[in-house]
């Protein structure tokens, strides 16, 4: 009996191109917390994950830094794309990531690596992926990066999301960062960044 073809998504047409110009704009969203940006013609990705996911895993993640999966997405197809293109490990446990891609109805900064006083560093990144940016309750974000508040409307988060936001940015230094995706749009929103209702 034979097995089925498993097609692999196709990452970056032109690797060191193609991931140059993503990684300008992913600083771009650190250095302007609430701004969108759309990403450069970010590859497809594989199954269900965002274009701009799949643009943001391509440039950041490497054999160095494990990821881990939201069940929604921890699918052979998606582990197949971040092994082949990335040579990234999966990670088994959330403690274990260096970043994570969830998704916003279940998303939870529960059992991430914070980082300590002396390596802030030491702390996981997670993508959400939500169903739009720029749209749905307003939330005024203020911290480095912001000319004084913004207006940010990222769809898809209820209340108990953004208390676990101000938990998180009371660690700080400590703390996660966030990334939110949606097409192949990104918003970045880092621990720095204080968010009220």
């Amino acid at each position: 009996m034979t097995q089925p073809v498993t097609v692999l998504a196709p990452g970056f047409a032109d690797p060191s191109h193609d991931a140059q110009r993503l990684f300008r704009a992913v600083l771009d969203a650190f250095a302007h917390p609430g701004r969108i940006t759309s990403l450069p013609d970010p590859p497809a990705g594989p199954g269900t994950i965002a274009p701009a996911t799949a643009g943001y895993l391509l440039t950041l993640v490497d054999r160095d830094t494990p990821l881990w999966l939201a069940p929604e997405f921890d699918r052979p197809e998606v582990r197949d794309f971040i092994r082949f293109h990335t040579g990234a490990p999966i990670a088994a446990g959330r403690d274990e990531a260096v970043f994570a891609v969830l998704a916003h109805d279940t998303a939870s900064l529960d059992g991430f690596a914070i980082g300590t006083d002396p390596y802030p560093d030491r702390s996981a990144t997670l993508v959400i992926e939500v169903p739009v940016l720029g749209a749905g309750a307003t939330r005024r974000w203020r911290g480095p990066g912001i000319d004084g508040q913004a207006a940010v409307a990222v769809g898809g988060l209820g209340a108990d999301f953004w208390q676990a936001w101000a938990d998180n940015h009371a660690l700080f230094p400590c703390g996660v960062d966030i990334v939110f995706a949606a097409g192949s749009q990104l918003l970045a929103l880092p621990r720095s960044i204080a968010v009220e209702g």
